[in-house]
């Protein structure tokens, strides 16, 4: 075996073994006000248990107030672009006072400890600075995307019950501008548990500020000093939201000293991470990756990081070259999505800018294919930087799998996110929950607790047990499928459920389905994904209209713009197609995995329990019209 693989491993079994020493030791790394009881407590209702329960600490502070302790409040924590050319230096001693403006702004608008904050905001350091005061505070924020529409922010708010929401005048995203402020108001009107809105000054544009419940941001004002709340280590930081297999997205809801101790070690194995580091994850804090990838981990480690508005092809495809050549970025993480993207554009783009100070590559969001990897290697890193293509999820807080370039690299095969981290006890398993052989194909369980856990989904342990301990008692079930080699290399093949992952981004099925059943026209919708150069996959949808609706290309484009508007762009199906049934089982559950499988040129597999064979013909004429417009 290779030497750095027995040696990964090794540290492996050993944090498994005596879990309490091996996460003791890493939690001395950060501050904490008082250690009370073990570092994990086992729970049988809901599974696995809680990590530093008993133990105290604030995240906010660590990620700030002990940086400038250590003397690095000069040292740069983001360098800023706006997609329309405007810059910001933010050093840690700003970013401090930030966080205080902030903290006094939520606490004055009645937020306390166990509030819910939601965050609206584009891609901006109001961003980081306003959900490091929400931590500060004990507070719980609830940060989403700013590229969902209002209908999808109206459902975050309203199971969060939060009480203030945070959003700017607006955001640019490829020379336009987009309305946040008057998103806001719309969802705000249909949401009676909010009792103030922040506002950001981003674009300048007007906007509407109602009396009593709307206050703009004052970057300028001077701030008391605010001391950090403690919290527990179990007590909830923040709220995510993504998509499940029912129409509703479900809260996942993490902790404060296991996310925080997880994070911080994956800074330092997954990349290394020092204060000399820019590091730049270009992703949107929006999602998972960038809470912990842009937010958390950087500042804990206090690194310099990269805070980037806009796409990544606009003005042109060079903007990403010249930021990494601008800041000197060390590291570079991102998605396949935004690889092949660039592979699209071509070299051409890269010529003339000096990429040199890069030192590693990263992936995230979805696995990379061979030929994105290869391109990465060869063009981004000339050849010269180890990539560290990671698996995780939302769930798991950061990455679980990688070829931990911090620590020990392993040898890299392109394709594959290599080996789990120290502490992940990840497998491959059968059905029946037995263990797949040597590149037999399987289901992704994690067999033991890890600090980043989530804690659950927010208000709904019943769908926590359900969904992720259900199929496999006393394991988390990822709901991805994957293989490992004889070597012991991780291969992931993809979701395992009804969940589209679009750009590294995970939509559900029934969300979007839900949406296009509304429109009076539509009876019944299937939602699946069909591969995609760009994106991975993007949906694909098939519906059956009610009598006396008649088929159209305006229909097509009022169903797509209907799911466009109501959940995002990511969510707008590539096609709409018409058929007269779907197929479905004698009970009447629709069969998307046939709808699937015929949409992606796969074998259906068992259809013996299909009530009507004619629909899967159906189908594949509506596929085939699909292939033909490609």
């Amino acid at each position: 075996m290779d030497p750095a693989v027995e040696k990964v491993a090794a540290e492996n079994v050993e944090a498994l073994r005596d879990p309490e020493s091996y996460w003791r030791s890493a939690a001395d790394e950060l501050d904490w006000y008082d250690r009370v009881g073990p570092v994990f407590e086992p729970l049988e209702d809901p599974p696995f248990g809680r990590w530093f329960a008993g133990w105290t600490t604030n995240l906010s502070a660590n990620a700030t107030d002990r940086v400038l302790r250590a003397g690095g409040g000069d040292r740069v924590a983001y360098f800023w672009e706006g997609e329309n050319g405007d810059r910001r230096t933010v050093r840690y001693r700003e970013l401090h006072t930030d966080v205080l403006r902030w903290a006094a702004l939520l606490r004055d608008s009645g937020v306390s400890a166990g509030s819910r904050v939601t965050i609206y905001l584009p891609m901006i350091p109001e961003l980081p600075a306003a959900m490091l005061a929400c931590a500060r505070l004990g507070a719980i924020h609830s940060v989403v995307f700013a590229g969902f529409a209002e209908s999808a922010l109206v459902d975050r708010i309203q199971d969060s019950a939060s009480t203030v929401v945070v959003t700017a005048d607006g955001g640019y995203r490829r020379g336009k501008v987009v309305p946040l402020k008057a998103i806001v108001d719309g969802a705000v009107a249909r949401c009676p548990t909010v009792r103030a809105v922040l506002v950001v000054r981003r674009t300048g544009q007007p906007v509407e500020m109602r009396d009593g419940r709307d206050r703009m941001y004052d970057p300028t004002a001077t701030p008391p000093e605010i001391a950090p709340v403690p919290r527990a280590g179990a007590d909830p930081t923040f709220i995510l939201y993504t998509s499940g297999t029912t129409g509703r997205p479900k809260g996942v809801t993490h902790g404060t000293g296991g996310y925080m101790v997880w994070v911080h070690r994956t800074m330092q194995r997954v990349f290394g991470t020092t204060d000399q580091d820019v590091f730049w994850c270009a992703a949107d804090i929006g999602w998972v990756t960038g809470h912990s990838y842009i937010v958390y981990g950087p500042l804990l480690v206090g690194a310099t990081s990269i805070l980037y508005e806009g796409a990544p092809d606009h003005p042109t495809p060079s903007r990403w070259w010249e930021i990494i050549e601008r800041y000197g970025v060390t590291i570079l993480y991102t998605s396949p999505t935004a690889i092949r993207l660039h592979m699209r554009n071509g070299e051409s783009w890269l010529r003339g800018h000096n990429l040199g100070s890069l030192r590693l590559l990263g992936s995230v969001g979805e696995a990379i294919n061979p030929e994105a990897w290869r391109w990465y290697h060869a063009h981004i890193g000339v050849s010269r930087c180890p990539v560290v293509d990671t698996w995780w999820q939302t769930e798991t807080g950061a990455a679980m799998v990688s070829p931990q370039a911090g620590g020990t690299l392993v040898a890299q095969r392109p394709g594959s996110a290599t080996l789990p981290l120290p502490g992940a006890d990840v497998q491959v398993v059968r059905p029946d929950g037995t263990p797949t052989d040597p590149d037999e194909r399987g289901v992704v369980v994690i067999a033991r607790p890890w600090p980043g856990e989530m804690l659950g989904l927010w208000n709904d342990a019943d769908r926590f047990r359900s969904a992720y301990f259900e199929k496999f008692p006393g394991r988390y079930s990822a709901g991805d499928y994957a293989r490992v080699d004889p070597d012991g290399y991780f291969w992931f093949l993809g979701r395992a459920d009804e969940v589209l992952k679009v750009a590294g981004h995970r939509l559900g099925t029934i969300e979007l389905e839900n949406v296009l059943i509304g429109h009076p026209s539509v009876a019944e919708s299937a939602v699946v994904g069909v591969p995609d150069e760009l994106k991975g996959e993007v949906p694909f949808a098939v519906v059956v209209l009610r009598p006396g609706s008649v088929p159209s290309p305006e229909l097509e484009a009022e169903l797509r713009r209907r799911v466009r508007e109501a959940i995002g762009g990511l969510a707008e199906p590539r096609t709409v197609r018409f058929v007269r049934q779907l197929p479905k089982t004698r009970s009447g559950k629709i069969m998307r995995r046939v709808v699937a499988a015929v949409a992606r040129g796969g074998d259906i597999g068992d259809v013996s329990t299909l009530e009507d064979d004619a629909t899967v013909d159906e189908v594949r004429a509506a596929v085939a019209t699909l292939q033909h417009e490609v």
